[in-house]
């Protein structure tokens, strides 16, 4: 049984959800159409964090030429909201209905950065051109699936890599709610400290304690709807403590400032003016998919997709292992039910990304607080996708949600996604160590694709040295060979004069 199982109550039998019952395969997975979209909900309140955080990253960079996304001589930041929100959207309902999998996407963190801090600042690279990029890397991932190749990789990682992955994962996204919350920080005489000085203060510290412990203590006694319950009950401790004191936003002392320490880590939960806004779409179609061909010729554009697709394949495989395990729809030869839909519908999501003018879009880690709250379906994606439909009008609403509030569900799923560390044989060396790396890489180097790539380099460097060669899946060479290549990109990018 997964990690994450609770006891599951008699699926409605009601003619109202007869259709949905029978289309998402609800009561065959062991869930309720009531559990689906709690799990749907809590995804959202886990993730819509992206709305405000991917137009920050991507929205706030002038390409080479000075013109920023959507359009201009000076950011637009609600029409790469409104872009990222509707793409999202789209990809995340695709995901549910085509994929029936508890998977929700987004613009992809990571992805995002490297396009606004590596890819548009290069001579004549504009963000159709980069946008473009994106496109081209959808497409040729696209094919990959469709020509069986990215799952064929999926089946020949050895079982064990795959149980570390989901574990590595559970530490990662543990490490993404403690960090996103302020409770561990950067800085100090430490590389990270507990707080904002090595011990806690501050009222948004108090919300995240507040929401962990119920969050905590809900699940122990088996509550139904525990994650969503404690992220409401936080929420609106956070409304009325910004309503009564007036924290506002966190900002970083500098030596002309004190700046705001102890406030909220970004979104501030107070309303300001209306709850409703029209959504701007200038990003859409702002892609030209031979400008960044032009700009920095066949090498380069080689080098930048290479670099998108290596992370967009293998972060969406560990994601896809984590979660399907987890939420129990792995079959006895490892491969997760549906796989190769999961895998089309992500592929269809970079090339949405591009497209939509926000980035590739990707399948999210934090879906796997969906499953904890017990979502075992794609209704519970399409719930998730519904959300950001709503998002794109009601973004003042979404904003509420600090991350103080909805990263302790993070945390508690970390911990039970962490629970497989059982299934890995430790007393096999030529095991226990490529998974160990997997694992403490992860967090340590905040990437899913660093982490799996030392584990599959040295699981095949070690099978070689104890003469285990030929058992290694020849797809584990190649794979091994690329993740080489991704870790030396910057060297080599050094070398052609980017």
């Amino acid at each position: 049984m997964g990690a994450m199982s609770q006891t599951h109550s008699a699926p409605s039998k009601g003619a109202a959800f007869s259709r949905l019952d029978s289309f998402f395969s609800i009561s065959k997975r062991g869930s309720t159409v009531g559990r689906e979209v709690r799990g749907g909900m809590v995804t959202f309140f886990a993730m819509c964090y992206i709305v405000v955080l991917n137009p920050l990253i991507i929205g706030t960079v002038p390409d080479s030429t000075g013109m920023y996304l959507g359009g201009g001589t000076e950011p637009n930041m609600p029409a790469v909201a409104a872009g990222t929100a509707l793409i999202a959207a789209v990809c995340s309902i695709f995901m549910g209905a085509w994929a029936n999998f508890p998977l929700a996407m987004a613009a992809g963190l990571g992805l995002n950065a490297y396009l606004a801090y590596g890819v548009v600042s290069l001579p004549g690279m504009t963000w159709a051109g980069a946008m473009g990029l994106v496109l081209v890397e959808g497409i040729i991932i696209l094919l990959l699936v469709l020509t069986g190749f990215r799952k064929a990789v999926f089946l020949a990682v050895p079982q064990f890599l795959k149980t570390a992955i989901a574990v590595g994962m559970g530490l990662f996204i543990a490490f993404i709610g403690l960090i996103n919350a302020r409770f561990v920080t950067t800085g100090g005489g430490t590389p990270v400290q507990l707080g904002n000085s090595g011990s806690l203060i501050g009222w948004p510290t108090a919300v995240f304690v507040f929401g962990l412990i119920l969050m905590i203590v809900l699940w122990v006694r088996k509550v139904p709807g525990a994650i969503l319950i404690a992220i409401i009950a936080a929420t609106v401790l956070a409304i009325v403590i910004e309503n009564t004191v007036g924290i506002g936003q966190f900002a970083p002392a500098t030596d002309a400032d004190a700046g705001n320490p102890y406030g909220w880590s970004m979104n501030v939960p107070a309303l300001s003016g209306s709850a409703f806004a029209l959504p701007d779409f200038s990003t859409l179609f702002q892609v030209d998919p031979v400008g960044g061909l032009r700009a920095i010729g066949v090498v380069g554009a080689i080098i930048v997709v290479f670099s998108l697709l290596l992370a967009d394949f293998f972060d969406t495989m560990g994601t896809m292992v984590a979660v399907g395990t987890e939420a129990e729809l792995v079959d006895d030869n490892s491969d997760v039910e549906n796989s190769q839909r999961i895998l089309i519908a992500d592929s269809v999501g970079a090339i949405m990304g591009g497209v939509g003018g926000v980035s590739s879009n990707t399948s999210f880690v934090e879906s796997a607080t969906g499953v904890g709250e017990g979502a075992r379906t794609g209704l519970a994606t399409v719930v998730t996708g519904l959300c950001f439909v709503v998002a794109m009008f009601l973004s003042p609403i979404v904003a509420l949600v600090p991350y103080e509030a909805a990263t302790p569900a993070l945390v508690l799923v970390g911990f039970l996604m962490m629970s497989q560390v059982v299934d890995i044989d430790f007393s096999d060396l030529t095991k226990a160590i490529p998974a160990f790396l997997t694992i403490i890489l992860m967090p340590f180097a905040y990437s899913i694709t660093v982490g799996m790539g030392a584990g599959f380099i040295l699981y095949v460097v070690i099978q070689i040295v104890v003469g285990n060669a030929k058992k290694v899946h020849w797809l584990m060479y190649v794979v091994s060979a690329l993740f080489v290549m991704y870790f030396l990109r910057d060297a080599l990018t050094g070398l052609i004069g980017l």
